[in-house]
């Protein structure tokens, strides 16, 4: 199921310490041994850029590629980038990840405006068609509220129905308005609104790459047990 270190070691070298410290979390947490579906979603609005220019998202994508030799034997990660539409659906490999941000973004055009939406039945469509059976991760980078909220909390209460956890994270001011959307998604009413808690969201600050990757990856997998445990109770995903 999981890569060994040696497979990691010999395929990214510079990402075993980041491998050694999701294994960690992943131990904390109760969830070591389990298989997962990981995916990436990153955000490609205009109000990006500086994020992209520090290497902020690069370092994002490296501690996803330093989870996914946990879960996944493939070392390999869906990648979706959205704006106002899905501007890319691709992937990031552990041997090849020095650059690969970069490499995928210099093949994009416009930076839009931020709409979840789509990028969600992007993940959605993918998932279904991969016919895995193994519940989903996706972490779900944002830097702020989406033009359509209506949409994006009808995706999430629809997905609810799916083995799919959608994980968000905040690149920016964590005082800033523009995440109260969030907040409220990872609040919506359980029955009433979806038959289990299947969002959760934190904020990873103005300088997303300086949070200790033991802290980004707790706070990656905190809510992932509680919502799996839920979902296998109400039969979304197999036992």
């Amino acid at each position: 199921m999981a890569l060994s270190p040696r497979k990691v070691e010999e395929a990214a070298p510079a990402l075993v310490s980041l491998y050694k410290e999701a294994g960690k979390s992943l131990r904390r947490h109760g969830i070591d041994g389990q298989r997962v579906a990981l995916y990436l979603v990153v955000d490609y609005s205009g109000s990006m850029k500086p994020y992209y220019g520090s290497g902020a998202v690069q370092a994002l994508a490296d501690r996803v590629l330093g989870l996914c030799a946990h879960l996944d034997d493939d070392g390999r990660v869906p990648v979706v980038f959205f704006s106002t539409e899905v501007d890319a659906e691709t992937h990031i490999r552990l041997d090849d990840h020095t650059g690969a941000i970069d490499r995928i973004v210099a093949g994009l055009g416009h930076m839009g405006r931020t709409s979840y939406h789509l990028a969600m039945d992007a993940v959605i469509d993918h998932y279904l068609d991969s016919g895995s059976t193994a519940p989903a991760l996706v972490v779900f980078q944002t830097d702020g509220g989406p033009i359509n909220k209506l949409a994006a909390e009808r995706y999430v209460c629809k997905a609810a129905r799916l083995p799919i956890f959608w994980q968000f994270i905040g690149f920016g001011d964590p005082g800033s308005r523009q995440f109260e959307f969030l907040r409220r998604l990872d609040e919506l009413d359980v029955p009433a609104k979806r038959p289990v808690d299947n969002a959760g969201f934190f904020h990873a600050g103005q300088d997303p790459a300086r949070i200790p990757d033991a802290e980004l990856y707790d706070r990656l997998v905190a809510d992932f047990p509680a919502w799996l445990a839920a979902a296998r109770a109400q039969g979304i995903v197999r036992p």
